[in-house]
């Protein structure tokens, strides 16, 4: 992997995009306090071509089924973009652009284009997948890892889904919808209205994460950090919740994350 390492600089805001290493966010520094939990796995990374597990890493497309290698066994997770380098096209002192082709053990041709742009007050990360030969099924999704801490203050999560996927022992959606319920989370929710979680950290900064998409994953079991993930389709949403990428019609996708101080 390259070890390329861009730096975007807004107000007092920095950015580390690391295009090497699965096109991922490595820092965001507001006020020289890092956000972002530290290290090659951590960051914040794409979820493409597909967002959490694809159970026991198969997807069916029309009559065809495609087998994924099984990376989170019995259970495919989280794309083939984070596994490999991402091409720079082009780059400012605010906004990087990124692209990577997919390929094996994807089964079909596209392009994948990642814009990464910084305010002095908010990040806005934009993806989407096109191709320009056969349709596929795909997903798009961001997994950022926030630091749980920040100086002495635990993070506060505030969101209000409409409804929580039931989750079964294989960590997969059940199907079924249920009423929210209170955390430890590695969840699914429904958020028809578009994502919208608030991370507070008490005395010390306020991070609201938005997007239009309507499903978030939130996974707070660790200690050292919490995940929002925006994504186009649930866990499994290959099989379960298909969306087309076509000649026509490129799958695209975007979330924000603003701050403000407290």
């Amino acid at each position: 992997m390259s070890n390329e390492h861009i730096t975007l600089t807004a107000g007092d805001a920095e950015v580390d995009v690391l295009p090497g290493n699965g096109g991922r966010v490595g820092g965001l520094r507001v006020g020289g306090v890092e956000l972002l939990r530290q290290g090659e796995r951590f960051g914040c990374f794409p979820m493409v071509p597909w967002c959490g597990r694809i159970r026991e890493g198969r997807f069916r497309d029309g009559a065809a089924v495609h087998q994924m290698p099984l990376n989170a066994p019995p259970h495919a997770i989280h794309g083939t973009a984070r596994d490999t380098a991402w091409h720079t096209a082009r780059k400012s002192t605010d906004e990087a652009v990124l692209t990577y082709d997919l390929a094996e053990p994807w089964p079909y041709p596209g392009r994948v284009t990642q814009q990464i742009a910084l305010t002095e007050g908010s990040l806005t990360l934009t993806m989407s997948v096109e191709t320009y030969e056969s349709s596929f099924p795909a997903q798009i999704g961001w997994h950022p890892w926030f630091n749980r801490t920040l100086g002495d203050q635990d993070v506060r999560i505030g969101f209000a889904p409409a409804w929580q996927e039931e989750r079964g022992e294989d960590h997969l959606p059940t199907g079924r919808r249920v009423e929210p319920r209170p955390g430890p989370w590695d969840d699914c929710f429904g958020v028809p209205d578009g994502v919208d979680v608030t991370l507070t950290w008490p005395g010390r900064l306020e991070l609201r994460v938005t997007s239009r998409e309507q499903w978030v994953v939130v996974y707070d079991e660790q200690r050292e950090a919490v995940c929002v993930e925006p994504q186009t389709g649930p866990p499994d949403g290959l099989n379960t919740h298909p969306r087309l990428v076509t000649p026509l019609e490129p799958l695209e996708a975007s979330t924000t994350w603003a701050w403000t101080r407290l």
